[in-house]
C-alpha cells in the first residue's frame, strides 16, 4: 500500500541531491497558471457577471448575486449543530491566545544621541481570506486565516468560498456559521481562481483587496502566482503533506492512524514515514490495511494518496540521518516519535510545524492546539513560515536625525554615495551645510 526508500548503508547526499531522493508529488503551477490567465482576466473585464457565469460552469449554479446576504450568515449560525459551535468556539479561543502573544509592537534604537530609527508595525489595509470547499468543508481554515488577521489589526476582511448546488448558492453553513462567529460579515460564494481574482481585481460587489491568504488548489496557488506583485499573497499552498520521524518507540498504531489522517485530505496528500527500525516499518504497514479498511474515504484519497509517489516509508540509519532527510524534505507537518521527542525537535530546522511526542498529533493542531495551520508546502519551509500575525503586518521605518547627529556621519555617506557613482547623493547631503562636508567629531 505504501513504498519504501532505503537510504541505509550509504553516506546520504547533501544538499538538493538528497531532495531528489524523496517523495514528493507532482504539482505544475506553472501549466496551470497558463489555463487560470483566461479566468481571471475575464473577471477583470466582467466583474460579477463572470463570477456567476464561472459558478455555474465550476459549481453547478446560478447565482444571482455573489455576495453572501447577512441573513444567510445568521441563519447558518442559528442552524449549526450545538457540539460544533462549541468545538469552534474552543479552536477560535485557543488561537486567539496563540496568536495575540505574535504581536509586535513599536521599538525605537538609538543609534547615536540625536539620530534614532523607528520600526513600527502597521497592518494590511483590506484582506481577503479564502477558505476551500472541494472534497471537504473547512471552517477550520475559517478561523486559521481571520483570527491572526484580526488579531494584526487589519479592519478590512472579506471571505470567499465556493459556491454549493446543495445549499442553494450558498458557501456551506458551517463556513458561513464560522463567519458569523468571528464577526465577519462580508463573505462571497466564489471558488479558486475566480475568488483571487475578484479581489486583486475588485468587481461590482467587492472592493479589490491588498492582499489575499488561505490554502486552495492548484488552481488558487496559480493565481496567486499570476498576481504576485499586484496583491501580497500568503504562499502558493501544494498538497498537504505530513512527515513522522519515528524509532522503535513509536505506537505503529499511532503512525499508521496520523499517515491515513492526512491522506484522507486528497489524492495528491504526502504521507511519509522516516525511521531507523525497520520492526517499526512492518508494523505500520501492517496497521495501515485495517485501518483504511475502516475509513471513510477510501477509494477516492486514502488509497491513491498512500500508493501515490508522494508517499514512502524511508529507512536510515539513525536519528541523525533521519533529522537530515526530514530537514531536506522541509515537511507541512512534521512529527516527532522517539525517544526523547523534545530533544530530537529542538534539532529540527525545516518545517512548517512540529509536533512533539504520541499526544500531539497533526490533528490536534488542523484544529485546537492554538497553532496555525495554514503551513509551507512543497519544501518551502526551508525558506518560509506558516502564516500568522507577521503575515499581516508591514514594518515601517522612520528615521529620525538632528543636524549635528547628520553632520557627525555626513562625510561617510558622501564617501559612499562617491563610491557607488551616485555624487547627487552625496550633493543633498553637502546641500545641507554649505556644500562644505562637515569633519566627524
Amino acid at each position: 500500500m505504501i513504498s519504501r526508500i532505503d537510504l541505509r548503508g550509504d553516506a546520504l547526499p547533501e544538499g538538493p541531491a538528497l531532495r531528489d531522493l524523496l517523495p514528493r508529488a507532482d504539482f505544475d503551477v506553472s501549466t496551470a497558471l497558463e489555463k487560470v490567465r483566461p479566468i481571471c482576466e475575464a473577471v477583470h473585464h466582467r466583474g460579477d457577471a463572470a463570477l456567476i457565469d464561472f459558478a455555474e460552469k465550476f459549481d453547478g449554479v446560478r447565482l444571482d448575486q455573489v455576495r453572501v446576504p447577512a441573513a444567510a450568515l445568521t441563519r447558518a449560525l442559528e442552524e449549526l449543530d450545538p457540539a460544533v459551535r462549541a468545538a469552534l468556539e474552543e479552536s477560535i479561543r485557543r488561537a486567539r491566545l496563540v496568536h495575540r502573544e505574535q504581536r509586535r509592537t513599536t521599538h525605537t534604537t538609538q543609534v547615536v544621541p540625536g539620530g534614532s530609527v523607528t520600526e513600527k508595525w502597521v497592518p494590511v489595509d483590506r484582506v481577503g481570506l479564502y477558505a476551500p470547499g472541494g472534497r471537504a468543508v473547512y471552517p477550520s481554515s475559517v478561523i486559521m486565516n481571520v483570527v491572526p488577521a484580526q488579531e494584526a489589526g487589519v479592519e478590512s476582511l472579506a471571505l470567499a468560498s465556493p459556491a454549493q448546488a446543495d445549499f442553494g448558492g450558498l458557501p456551506h453553513p458551517t463556513i458561513l456559521a464560522a463567519c458569523a462567529l468571528l464577526g465577519v460579515d462580508e463573505v462571497y460564494a466564489a471558488g479558486g481562481a475566480t475568488a483571487v481574482a475578484m479581489f486583486a481585481y475588485g468587481t461590482e460587489s467587492c472592493a479589490p483587496t491588498n492582499m489575499v491568504t488561505g490554502p486552495g488548489n492548484i488552481w488558487v496557488a496559480a493565481a496567486k502566482r499570476y498576481f504576485t506583485g499586484k496583491i501580497g499573497i500568503d504562499a502558493e499552498a501544494g498538497p498537504t503533506e505530513i512527515a513522522i520521524l519515528a524509532d522503535s518507540t513509536a505506537d505503529p498504531v499511532h503512525v499508521a492512524s496520523d499517515l491515513i489522517s492526512q491522506a484522507e485530505h486528497d489524492p495528491l496528500a504526502a504521507a511519509v514515514l522516516v525511521t531507523d527500525s525497520v520492526e517499526l516499518a512492518d508494523a505500520v504497514e501492517k496497521e495501515l490495511e485495517p485501518q483504511v479498511a475502516a475509513s471513510k474515504h477510501i477509494d477516492d484519497r486514502i488509497v491513491p494518496a498512500l500508493k501515490g509517489k508522494q508517499s514512502a516509508i524511508v529507512l536510515v540509519d539513525g536519528i541523525d540521518e533521519g533529522l537530515r532527510v526530514v530537514d531536506a524534505y522541509g515537511a507541512e507537518h512534521l512529527e516527532i516519535q522517539t525517544a526523547d521527542a523534545a530533544a530530537v525537535a529542538d534539532r529540527v530546522r525545516n518545517a512548517g510545524a512540529i509536533f512533539i511526542g504520541p499526544w500531539a498529533p497533526v490533528s490536534l493542531g488542523d484544529y485546537a492546539a492554538g497553532s496555525n495551520h495554514v503551513l509551507p508546502t512543497g519544501g518551502c519551509a526551508c525558506h518560509s513560515s506558516g502564516l500568522s500575525v507577521q503575515s499581516f503586518l508591514r514594518g515601517i521605518h522612520i528615521v529620525d536625525y538632528t543636524k549635528d547627529a547628520l553632520a557627525d556621519v555626513a562625510h561617510h555617506v558622501v564617501t559612499l554615495a562617491e563610491a557607488e557613482d551616485l555624487p547627487a547623493h552625496g550633493a543633498a547631503i553637502k546641500a545641507r551645510f554649505g556644500w562644505k562636508v562637515p569633519e566627524s567629531k
